[in-house]
């Protein structure tokens, strides 16, 4: 879940090796919407993928170099709008349609459990298999539904603290630590020049279903039970999770102003040198270093990173990134899958990161120290990644995360009390799940 992503330098691209697989298509297939695992799928020939917004300039790229090696099976770019829930209304649209011009597409990873559920994509086992041995464990699981993969985790993505290097010699392990640091140092608002001390994204949005989750995580508590329906939210243990928040608008270590931050807000705060600290995905580390268009940083170079915070140590990001699945109404699945495992190559995996920044999902780019000197941070978002904890896996998704949002923001306004908040949050998932 990102709203911007940082300029990258460009790299030429060599030509990766043809899947033998899918060497010989034939255009004009006919389709298999055959979701049976002991069959391979079929329908070869020119076929559309659909993804959002591609602000990262990686896929007119990808699909020209895909297209000059597969001139029989011809990928067609469709690209949807920059914002989550538009993306995800049109492709439950075009599923419910049954529209089979959607052979392949983008799908958020909290949106998998979804169209798992309500049979949209086709599972990628059996015949069919993705290999997954290479690949960070998170974004496996972000994939797979009731024990079966459903989609081709691609880009992943973890939340990681930025700190002030030039203010505090050390970056803080417990969330004390940061209350710690900014003491004397800070103010409770930003405005007039002043400085915060550490600002998430707090607006009511899936960006607050994030860092509730977060901090909601750290402190051992859990929002859904691992049925995917069961709400386990009204514990002491999200309580303490969740007072973090509160008690920093209480108090004043998270300014007044956070209250409306999305990504881009909190990133032009810290970018301004209002904040000490902020959470924010990767991406924001080459912007606050002045990749252009970006050139009025006052933080470039006096900053550093390092994993998130919690109660008694490393918190728990969530995960974030997109998987690639295959629509069940598709009649060119067989292409569809092959460029799928295309895009799972090395070298594709490590285009989008250094041309789109994109987390990849192959475990050996993370060791590769020659991407170090472009994208320091790989080693923390490695660890990131390692031990972040999907938002809750259901196919109920988009009314527990409104669940979620709507109570964490009113107690971070003070409108509800943290208990009260949960109490509303665990009777509002019950509600929506039927559990």
């Amino acid at each position: 879940m990102r709203t911007s992503r940082g300029a990258a330098v460009a790299v030429i691209l060599t030509v990766g090796a043809t899947l033998a697989a899918c060497s010989n298509g034939s255009s004009g297939g006919t389709g298999s919407n055959n979701t049976n695992t002991g069959q391979k799928l079929a329908g070869s020939g020119a076929f559309t993928y659909v993804t959002g917004k591609d602000n990262s300039g990686i896929w007119a790229p990808l699909a020209a170099k895909w297209n000059a090696s597969h001139p029989t099976m011809k990928v067609t770019i469709k690209q949807q709008s920059d914002q989550a829930d538009q993306q995800l209304s049109d492709l439950e649209q075009h599923f419910q349609a049954k529209d089979a011009n959607y052979d392949v597409v983008t799908v958020d990873v909290i949106w998998t459990a979804e169209f798992a559920a309500k049979g949209w994509v086709v599972p990628l086992t059996g015949a069919n298999k993705l290999d997954t041995s290479k690949m960070l464990s998170g974004p496996v699981k972000a994939a797979t539904y009731a024990g079966t993969l459903y989609a081709a985790p691609w880009a992943s993505d973890g939340g990681i603290l930025f700190y002030r290097k030039d203010q505090v010699k050390t970056p803080p392990k417990t969330w004390n630590d940061i209350i710690n640091d900014c003491k004397g140092k800070t103010s409770p608002t930003i405005q007039g020049g002043k400085e915060g001390c550490y600002a998430g994204q707090f607006a009511k949005y899936e960006g607050l279903t994030v860092n509730a989750a977060e901090a909601i995580n750290a402190a051992g508590g859990q929002i859904v039970k691992s049925d995917g329906k069961t709400p386990n939210v009204d514990t002491p243990q999200a309580a303490n999770g969740l007072n973090f928040l509160v008690n920093g608008f209480k108090q004043g270590y998270i300014p007044k102003e956070a209250i409306g931050f999305q990504e881009t807000q909190s990133l032009n705060a810290f970018d301004a040198g209002q904040l000490m600290f902020m959470r924010n995905w990767p991406y924001a580390y080459a912007i606050a270093n002045n990749a252009p268009p970006n050139k009025g940083s006052k933080v470039a170079g006096k900053f550093g990173i390092a994993p998130l915070p919690g109660p008694n140590g490393h918190g728990a990001s969530s995960l974030g990134g997109h998987n690639l699945a295959i629509s069940k109404y598709s009649k060119h699945q067989a292409s569809g899958l092959a460029f799928v495992k295309w895009l799972e190559e090395p070298a594709q995996q490590r285009f989008i990161l250094t041309k789109g920044t994109l987390a990849p999902v192959l475990s050996s780019l993370y060791q590769d120290k020659s991407l170090y000197k472009q994208f320091p941070y790989l080693p923390t978002l490695y660890k990131s990644i390692q031990s972040a904890v999907p938002r809750p896996v259901t196919p109920f998704y988009p009314a527990v995360t409104e669940a979620i949002e709507t109570n964490a923001y009113a107690a971070l306004q003070g409108q509800k009390s943290t208990q009260q908040a949960l109490k509303d949050m665990q009777a509002a998932i019950k509600s929506a799940t039927g559990a």
